[in-house]
């Protein structure tokens, strides 16, 4: 498979911005190129200078923990960053089709309706994994990208490996994995199969383990044809200065991370066994992410008496076969304590 097939004719000759500091080469004092503010910022730290575009010094520190090469390796403004540039560079608008699987992200189906391209919909089997049959049935000629959510958003299941391993080697498109909440989960992550599948893009995320949700920071992993091409179409300074260098100091604490991520997923577990015991709660499902999915009696009336507590959780009663259920993220010790509290009140 050749990617730059794949991409759009008007991309191929596409001729990126270039940057003032993408135009002269070795070391330089002064700077006097890119009409910036050369007396600094009213700030402690100085500002006042474009970030590196290609944000190099954070790709090798994510290198060495993902143990991908930086140029396999993009950032976007948030992972919907790349999810929108991936329409940009490889979906015609109003020709081609991308297939996403509900329930799901909604920014997939968001992602495509501002890019004018065709949304197909093979919604999950009933025990949320992948229905093969239906999806090989609904790809033709125009279908671009398939969207594949693992560990699912809002169901928390990992999808069977098995399933997405044969949509990889038969799908002649693109197949994005978003693994936003992999740290969570007992499932290896798809970046160990960079090398095996050219179209396979994987994105990961600094919002959900890493605690950065306000720096907007996501990760795409794919081959060196797709990273060249994001990097091609992308604005040329997407990645603020700021964000680089709080990510960089948040990978040097790499071991707090990994203990938030153990209480995590005891207090998935503790929770989810809570819940359980609550009668107006109908099931729990299994999740391999950092909130439940559970079908609660009266969902709509449970979740506004919630809020009228100040406890906020996430009304999925009326999404494709989430109908009756709440999505809860999973807080500290205390706050979940109070959310089993208010919930067994109510019975």
């Amino acid at each position: 498979m050749d990617i730059k097939d794949l991409q759009r004719e008007n991309i191929k000759t596409l001729r990126p911005y270039s940057t003032a500091r993408d135009e002269f080469k070795g070391q330089a004092s002064v700077f006097l190129d890119a009409n910036e503010n050369s007396f600094g910022s009213p700030l402690p730290a100085n500002y006042n200078r474009y970030p590196d575009p290609l944000q190099l010094d954070l790709k090798e520190a994510i290198s060495k923990i993902k143990g991908v090469p930086i140029e396999n390796t993009f950032l976007g403004n948030g992972s919907d960053e790349a999810i929108d540039l991936l329409f940009r560079a490889f979906c015609n608008p109003g020709k081609d089709n991308v297939i996403i699987l509900p329930p799901t992200y909604g920014m997939y189906e968001v992602s495509a309706n501002i890019n004018d391209v065709e949304v197909r919909k093979v919604n999950l089997l009933p025990n949320f994994q992948l229905d093969l049959e239906k999806i090989a049935e609904t790809i033709d000629a125009n279908t671009k990208i398939i969207f594949i959510c693992s560990p699912n958003n809002p169901t928390g299941n990992s999808l069977n490996r098995t399933d997405i391993e044969t949509i990889l080697a038969n799908f002649k498109g693109l197949v994005v994995i978003d693994e936003a909440y992999i740290n969570f989960a007992k499932q290896k992550t798809f970046i160990q199969e960079l090398t095996e599948y050219v179209n396979l893009v994987v994105l990961q995320t600094f919002s959900k383990a890493w605690g950065l949700a306000a720096l907007r920071l996501g990760m795409a992993f794919s081959s060196r044809p797709v990273i060249d091409i994001l990097n091609k179409v992308k604005p040329p300074y997407n990645i603020n200065q700021a964000t680089q260098d709080l990510a960089l100091a948040a990978l040097e604490n790499i071991q707090q991370v990994n203990e938030w991520i153990k209480i995590t997923v005891a207090e998935r577990e503790r929770l989810s066994a809570e819940l359980a015991k609550i009668p107006m709660v109908k099931k729990v499902y299994p999740s391999d992410a950092n909130f439940i999915l559970a079908e609660i009696a009266n969902a709509v009336d449970v979740y506004n008496k919630l809020v009228d507590h100040g406890v906020i959780v996430r009304d999925r009663s009326k999404v494709t076969l989430c109908e009756g259920c709440l999505r809860i993220t999973i807080g500290t010790a205390s706050e979940n304590d109070q959310l089993i509290d208010l919930l067994r009140a109510m019975n």
